[in-house]
């Protein structure tokens, strides 16, 4: 959500918040989602712009009216030679409170910067916590400044923080593990993150992530609880074991049934099973096996 708008001199800060977020209105990131957001609850009227284009891990360039607005990191404005150094002490101050400044700039002049922090839920602690026990090493894994995304590990309990990556540097980190023999799981929600999924080993999208990333990725959380990663992990932790005692049971069963149904009974002095009884005693096999795996339908996560 945003938190702070920081004005240039003699800027409007709804005409900035206009700008920033007709100009986000055609992106699918998370933080111009959250620019979008706050010019609807201020009421501001949106404007569509006649070229957009993305820079994946920078920033965006569109085309309102004739002039360009641009917005991003620190680094996109580098790239633009943008001049924001009168701001950088207040850039600053907002990273190091866990928020994610983004600058912006209309025909290369530079307007102000939109604060943006994540909510963090009571739930992702546990989650994270609850993950660790699983003997699982946790990585976050973001484009964000270093600060703000350690600010944000240190109150979710993430001891391992890679940041300040690009899309394909994630993609890369994740090609990096699965060298050393690593299973990499990637959780990911947006364009940024599709690269990286793909490359996971499995790869998990948010319900509420980009087409791209749901595309690249193997399971889809129906909303942005990691309590459901949880469930996930222990809910494939049962579906391997059902599947290794259904497998077990049903060569065992077979191994045993079979020569009765041939007649080995009959050679000591015991009954022989007509075809009927045969066939309908081999059947059960299965449905012991279908039984067993309705068991799962009963599975809630601890």
């Amino acid at each position: 959500m945003v938190t702070d708008i920081i004005l240039a001199e003699n800027m409007d800060r709804n005409f900035l918040l206009f700008l920033a977020a007709s100009a986000e209105k055609a992106s699918e990131h998370p933080l111009g989602e959250a620019i979008v957001k706050e010019a609807e609850i201020v009421g501001i009227d949106l404007v569509e712009p006649s070229i957009f284009e993305s820079f994946s891990g920078l920033g965006v360039n569109a085309i309102l009216k004739g002039t360009e607005v641009s917005l991003g990191n620190e680094e996109f404005f580098k790239q633009l030679n943008i001049d924001i150094s009168k701001f950088k002490l207040i850039s600053d101050n907002l990273v190091s409170k866990g928020k994610t400044p983004v600058y912006i700039a209309n025909d290369r002049i530079f307007l102000g910067i939109i604060a943006i922090e994540d909510t963090i839920k009571p739930a992702s602690a546990l989650a994270i916590q609850k993950l660790n026990k699983l003997g699982l090493n946790v990585v976050m894994l973001t484009g964000d400044n270093k600060l703000t995304a350690q600010a944000i590990a240190n109150q979710v309990g993430i001891t391992n923080v890679i940041s300040e990556v690009l899309p394909q540097e994630k993609a890369y980190y994740v090609k990096m593990l699965q060298s050393k023999e690593h299973r990499v799981a990637m959780v990911g929600n947006g364009i940024n993150d599709a690269l990286a999924l793909a490359q996971a080993d499995i790869g998990f999208v948010m319900g509420y992530g980009t087409d791209i990333a749901m595309e690249s990725a193997d399971i889809i959380l129906i909303n942005d609880d990691l309590q459901l990663l949880l469930l996930a992990v222990d809910l494939s932790k049962k579906t391997i074991w059902n599947i290794k005692s259904n497998l077990f049971w049903a060569f065992a069963y077979n191994m045993l049934s079979v020569p009765i149904a041939m007649g080995v009974l009959n050679i000591f002095g015991g009954p022989l099973l007509s075809p009927i009884i045969a066939g309908a005693a081999m059947s059960f096999s299965s449905i012991s096996v279908l039984l067993n795996s309705l068991r799962l339908k009963k599975f809630k996560v601890k």
